[in-house]
C-alpha cells in the first residue's frame, strides 16, 4: 500500500487492482477519521498506518458512497475499532440492498443492514463538518454520492465525482456511474469551493482543478 501525506491533516493510503484505488486518513485534535473504506485487502495496512502515524485513535469512518470498492475493509475495521460509520442517508437504501443502484439488475446490500448512521444535517438540510471534514452532495455516480471538503487544508476528496489522467480531471467511469448527466452537472462544487487540491478514488491528485473545470465541462456535457 501506498502511503503519501497530501496536506498538513490528510494522508491517502492507495493499492492497486487493475486500477488505483484510495482511502484518505484525516488527523484533527481527538483522533483521525478515515474517509472511504477501500477493498477487504487493505483493512490490515489502514489500520497498521493509522496505529504508526499517532495521532489518536480512529474516530469515525465516513463514505462518499456506498459501492463495494469503497465499503470493502469496513467489517475488519470496525472488528478491532467499533467506530460509527456516517453515510448520505439518500444513498443507505441502495448500500443496504433496499433498492438497486440505477443501471444495476437488482439490488445487492454492500454493507449490514444499521451499519450506517446518516450524515447529520442542519435545520437548513446542509450537512454539519464532522472533524474538519464538510460534507457536499454531489451525486451521479451513485443516487447519495458526497464529496468532503477540508477546508483549512483547501483539499476536496472527490470519491467517485471524477477520475483523473495526468493531472487531468476526467468524468466517472461509465459502466458504475448510474446517472452520469447529474455526475457532470455535480463537478460545479468544485467551482462553489475552489479546493487547491482535489483527490480521486481512481486516479492521483489534481492541482487547481477550477482552473480545468470549464474545459471538463464542454468535454462531457456533449457526451452526457
Amino acid at each position: 500500500m501506498k502511503v503519501k501525506k497530501i496536506s498538513e491533516h490528510i494522508w491517502s493510503l492507495q493499492t492497486w487492482v487493475l486500477i488505483p484505488i484510495t482511502v484518505w486518513v484525516v488527523a484533527d485534535q481527538k483522533g483521525v477519521t478515515l474517509v472511504d473504506a477501500g477493498i477487504s485487502g487493505m483493512a490490515k495496512g489502514i489500520l497498521t498506518f493509522i496505529d504508526k502515524l499517532d495521532c489518536g485513535p480512529l474516530q469515525h469512518i465516513v463514505l462518499t458512497h456506498g459501492h463495494s470498492d469503497h465499503v470493502g475493509a469496513i467489517k475488519r475495521i470496525l472488528e478491532h475499532n467499533p467506530v460509527p460509520v456516517y453515510a448520505n442517508a439518500k444513498e443507505m437504501p441502495y448500500m443496504e440492498g433496499d433498492l438497486p443502484y440505477p443501471r444495476r439488475k437488482k439490488a445487492q446490500a454492500s454493507v449490514v443492514k444499521g451499519l450506517a448512521n446518516p450524515l447529520s444535517e442542519d435545520e437548513q438540510g446542509r450537512f454539519e463538518k464532522i472533524s474538519g471534514l464538510t460534507p457536499y452532495f454531489a451525486p451521479g455516480h451513485s443516487p447519495g454520492h458526497v464529496v468532503y471538503y477540508h477546508e483549512e487544508d483547501k483539499v476536496l476528496l472527490s470519491g467517485d465525482l471524477f477520475t483523473s489522467k495526468n493531472g487531468k480531471l476526467q468524468r466517472p467511469m461509465a459502466m458504475f456511474t448510474g446517472d452520469m448527466a447529474e455526475a457532470v452537472r455535480s463537478a460545479a462544487i468544485v467551482d462553489r469551493l475552489k479546493p487547491a487540491r482535489l483527490e480521486v478514488c481512481h486516479g492521483q491528485s489534481v492541482f487547481h482543478p477550477t482552473d480545468q473545470l470549464s474545459d471538463y465541462l464542454k468535454t462531457n456535457q456533449s457526451k452526457t
